[in-house]
Order: structure tokens, then C-alpha cells, then sequence
């Protein structure tokens, strides 16, 4: 079968194209003949070898860790049932992209009917990312609510979440295009934070009180920037670092300023809701509340320009390869 492997750590040149044995299914396994899958940037991170929160994989590996396909094989120990159904799979941390892929039964999720896989992908892990943040932020309806990268895949969907919960919406992001995307999502205002003066701008729409809520998932200058026009009595959410530096803020500093923060550890918190807000998330599609932005894809030979594309800031909403 085809693959692509990470043969060092590296730029995105590192993802070759190759082939490998079809996998079997060991006990309590399935076989998924893939259609999707999904990519994060965290694994492009992982990728360059810099990523602070995983441990590295041992090389040569096969990244992606999300997967959706029909289920082709199963191992002992798995109801039959779940063979030729459409499923999201959890591969782990590695082996997604490829033509198959292996998971555990516990791992799979079945994809509604009516629903594609490709949204369905970004709906789970993107989705289930945002209505975990959305959960632990609890947004209130007329309450301004300030998203950093706001058009990515999961800044996409905070958007829509908040609009949903009744809130005033600002985007921030690069670049017109983006902005664009932003403000047809509902939100009310949208700025770009490459501008020396876009916390200003915040402030402004604010009515200079600041937002109530910020969801920081840039980190840097752009988070710590964000963190300076919180409103007082609001809450600052950490969940990314695309900058490459999470924002730390001093607790005596958060509370001189009576602002909450939730910080990127909250994180390691999800996995145990991570089905019930995808489950959340797949219903809120159905009833026409988000839709997940998908604003390129790829063939699996070139993954290395899916990559690219997230790390150099070009790629709106999710990045899927398809297969």
C-alpha cells in the first residue's frame, strides 16, 4: 500500500512518498481503508522534532493520528458489525497516512449518515477541540469574545460556537482573505494581528472595555497581547502556540487584573469528553448551528505541501488529505 513517512525530523521535505505492507488486524482491531485523514499542527511540530508536549516518535514513522474510511477487517474480539462502516479512527499518534490503517475498536467512531467524511474529520478533532474550549470557557450570551486565529479549523468553530451562545464575536487573523472568512462566519468585527495597532482596534469595538473571553491559540506576542486587553472579570483560554511560545501570565499578574486564565493545560483534561462534545459538535452541524471551514486538500503524495500550507500561514480551516 502507499504511504508517506517522516524519514527525519525536518522541514516538510522530510514526508516521502513510499509503500508498505497492508496492515492486519490484531485482537480487538480493526483494518480502516482510508479516505481521509486528518492533519494538526501539532504534527507538523512533531515533525520538526520541536514539539514540547508529545514524546518523538522513533524514525522512520507514519503520521497522522485521525483517520475516515470504511472499516475493511477486524480481528478477533470485534463484532462483526463494524464491517464496511463508515468510521472516524484514532490511529494513536502515527500510521494515518496511509491507503489503510490500523485502530482499536474502542477507538472508532461511527459517522452519521448525511454527514461526508471529510467534514466529519474535521468536526472530531477540530470540533471536539472547540466545544471542550467553548465548555470550560462557558460563554455567555452578550459577552464579547475575542478568537486568535480565527480562521483556522479550530478557531473556525469557536467562532460559530460563540455566535451560537448569543456572544459578540471578534476574529483575529492574517490577512485579508482570512478577515473575509471571519466576518461571514457572524463575527462582528475582525482584525489582523500582523497590525502594530490591532489590540487597539479590539478595544474600539469593545467600547474599551475589552473582551470578556479571549481564546488565545497563537501564544507569543499575539497571546501575551491579547492577555493586556482583557476585560476585567474575564477569562483568558490558552490552547496553542502556532507562534512556537505558549503565554504564560504570572497568577499575581491575572489576578491584579481580576482575569481568569485557563491555561493549555486544561488540554490534558479532554480526552475523557472527547466523544461526547464530537457527538455535541456532529449535532450542531445537523442543526445548521457550525459548519467545519475545509479550505484545501491534498492527494496523499503531497503531504509535505499539506504541511507546508498550515505552517506557513496560507491554509484556512481544516487541511485534509484525501486518499
Amino acid at each position: 500500500m502507499r504511504v508517506v513517512r517522516v524519514v527525519r525530523f525536518g522541514g516538510p521535505q522530510v514526508l516521502v512518498p513510499g509503500e508498505a505492507p497492508d496492515p492486519v488486524a490484531g485482537e480487538g482491531q480493526v483494518v480502516v481503508d482510508v479516505a481521509v485523514a486528518g492533519i494538526t499542527f501539532v504534527e507538523t511540530q512533531i515533525r520538526r522534532g520541536i514539539d514540547k508536549w508529545h514524546s518523538m516518535p522513533s524514525l522512520p514513522y507514519v503520521p497522522g493520528g485521525l483517520v475516515a474510511g470504511r472499516v475493511r477487517s477486524a480481528g478477533t474480539q470485534v463484532d462483526p458489525a463494524w464491517l464496511g462502516r463508515r468510521v472516524l479512527a484514532g490511529t494513536g499518534e502515527t500510521g494515518g497516512f496511509a491507503e489503510r490503517a490500523v485502530a482499536a475498536v474502542e477507538d472508532l467512531f461511527p459517522v452519521p449518515d448525511g454527514l461526508g467524511l471529510p467534514e466529519a474529520v474535521a468536526l472530531h478533532s477540530d470540533g471536539s477541540t472547540a466545544q471542550g474550549l467553548a465548555e470550560k470557557a462557558a460563554i455567555r450570551a452578550g459577552e464579547w469574545v475575542l478568537v486568535e486565529a480565527a480562521a483556522g479549523g479550530v478557531g473556525s468553530l469557536l467562532v460559530q460556537l460563540a455566535v451560537a451562545a448569543g456572544a459578540r464575536v471578534i476574529g483575529a487573523a492574517r490577512g485579508a482573505h482570512k478577515l473575509e472568512v471571519i466576518r461571514e462566519l457572524g463575527a462582528e468585527a475582525a482584525v489582523d494581528y500582523t497590525e502594530p495597532a490591532w489590540t487597539r482596534r479590539v478595544l474600539e469595538a469593545t467600547g474599551g472595555a475589552g473582551p470578556d473571553v479571549v481564546f488565545d491559540g497563537v501564544g507569543g506576542p499575539i497571546g501575551r497581547a491579547a492577555f493586556e486587553v482583557t476585560a476585567r472579570g474575564g477569562r483568558f483560554s490558552v490552547h496553542g502556540a502556532s507562534s512556537g511560545e505558549v503565554t504564560l501570565i504570572d497568577p499575581a499578574e491575572a489576578r491584579s487584573k481580576g482575569v481568569d486564565v485557563i491555561g493549555i493545560e486544561q488540554l490534558f483534561d479532554f480526552r475523557p469528553n472527547l466523544v461526547r462534545w464530537a457527538e455535541q459538535m456532529m449535532s450542531h452541524a445537523a442543526a445548521g448551528l457550525v459548519r467545519p471551514i475545509i479550505g484545501q486538500t491534498f492527494p496523499l503524495e503531497r503531504a509535505a505541501d499539506a504541511h507546508a500550507a498550515i505552517e506557513n500561514r496560507t491554509a484556512i480551516g481544516k487541511t485534509l488529505l484525501l486518499i
